[in-house]
């Protein structure tokens, strides 16, 4: 039962102020979090508050060390101080992650903003579907194509998940990076990253020019001073430099707590049959074709993309998408229209179809001042039939492409049914 004095109590602990790498400032805020905090992750938080004046963080711990559940500290501390215009920007396979760890561990509600659900919200009247108060997640392609919009909302707080994508933003032709640091510049910011650093020293630089301008100076400023880091000298006055804005923690820094699995790799070779190696040419000039009326014109690369994976898993999975083309070109020669919609089989076969798909949405605009075909002519239709007659189109190719290498394979090693098979087309 609540009293006055309970009462006081908890106003006192919610309106309190503590200094901002305090431990209490974020106690309050995961009271009821469901996750085990470790402690880098509450170190690497309140490295990202320490200071009220900070631009934002780059947090660059190691493969594994959950950077999510850091970035959701500081997202459940926004939160709690009700400040709720909070944008999260993910690769468009981590979406859905990204929003069911928000629910589950944090109990913070989250919405995914992708095209449909953006149209969606502007035909209901709201002008701007960003500002909302809940975490907003989004994917880089479309945040960069709703740049004006992100511009628009004052956020508390800007979340950018696997930032090395980002990385190559100090280049004027880098335009999903440009665009993304123009609309979020004048906000406070978190970059998550594993490796911030890949293959070259300039790629550092960019990722932390996303945080502040003005840590390394210009492009030409860095390339001066440490283009070559020849000394220890050179190594320390570069350490010290991003000191105040990236915090990495090592794997072999937390092993006092955290218990790593073992995970052992079975490495098996698979040789692809004479007639697979015959289906993958096949499909692979039929996809070279100057025209394809099997495929809606809009998602061309898209579909390419995508029959090109299904094909390098294995011929059981590009099957059901062959034969769904068949359909799709029948149909297109019955209604002399052309194909608008992807076959349903590459909807099914490829899971990531809706994500991958809202990442190209942008990039297969038709060029300008060119129209969209409404119905075939008399030299399209014998191009659709000679199409329909191509043998990657065939039943009985298809049917010849039951058993793989790969299937026989995993049978005879013993592998489970949930076996995960990683095909690389070479």
């Amino acid at each position: 039962m609540s009293t006055a004095y309970h009462a006081k109590y908890f106003a006192h602990e919610l309106t309190k102020r503590c200094a901002s790498d305090s431990i209490e400032k974020i106690a309050a805020s995961l009271a009821d979090a469901q996750v085990d905090l470790n402690p880098h992750q509450v170190e690497a938080a309140l490295f990202a508050f320490r200071s009220p004046l900070s631009k934002g963080a780059v947090l660059a711990d190691e493969v594994g060390l959950s950077k999510t559940i850091e970035a959701g500290i500081l997202l459940s501390q926004k939160w709690a101080e009700r400040k709720r215009k909070l944008l999260v920007i993910v690769p468009a396979s981590l979406r859905k992650q990204w929003n069911q760890e928000l629910s589950d561990k944090f109990f913070l509600p989250s919405v995914i903003l992708e095209t449909k659900t953006f149209n969606e919200q502007i035909k209901q009247g709201n002008l701007n579907p960003f500002g909302r108060n809940e975490v907003v997640i989004c994917s880089f392609q479309f945040a960069r194509s709703k740049e004006a919009y992100i511009r628009q909302v004052n956020w508390d707080l800007v979340i950018i998940d696997e930032a090395h994508r980002l990385r190559n933003v100090y280049k004027p032709t880098n335009k999903i990076g440009n665009a993304i640091k123009a609309a979020v510049a004048p906000y406070p910011k978190v970059l998550l990253t594993a490796t911030p650093l890949q293959n070259s020293l300039l790629e550092l630089y960019g990722l932390v020019s996303i945080i502040d301008d003005f840590t390394f100076g210009d492009l030409k400023s860095f390339k001066s001073q440490f283009s070559k880091l020849s000394t220890e000298q050179d190594f320390e006055a570069l350490k010290l430099r991003i000191k105040p804005v990236c915090q990495r923690t090592l794997r072999r820094q937390v092993l006092e707590y955290i218990k790593f699995t073992n995970r052992i790799a079975l490495v098996e070779e698979f040789v692809p049959s004479d007639a697979e190696q015959k289906l993958y040419h096949l499909v692979s000039d039929y996809l070279q074709r100057e025209n394809l009326f099997a495929l809606p014109r809009s998602q061309r690369k898209l579909m390419t993309l995508i029959l090109r994976r299904l094909l390098a898993s294995s011929t059981f999975a590009i099957a059901g998408t062959l034969e769904g083309l068949a359909n799709k070109l029948q149909t297109a020669a019955n209604s002399q229209a052309p194909v608008s919609e992807v076959p349903q089989e590459v909807t099914e076969s490829f899971e990531g179809f809706d994500e991958l798909a809202d990442e190209w949405e942008e990039e297969e605009e038709p060029a300008s001042g060119e129209k969209e075909q409404k119905s075939y002519t008399p030299d399209d239709l014998r191009q659709l039939r000679e199409e329909m007659k191509s043998c990657v189109n065939s039943p009985h190719l298809q049917s010849r492409f039951l058993r793989t290498p790969k299937g026989r394979n995993c049978s005879q090693l013993g592998a489970a049914p949930l076996t995960i098979i990683i095909g690389h087309s070479g």
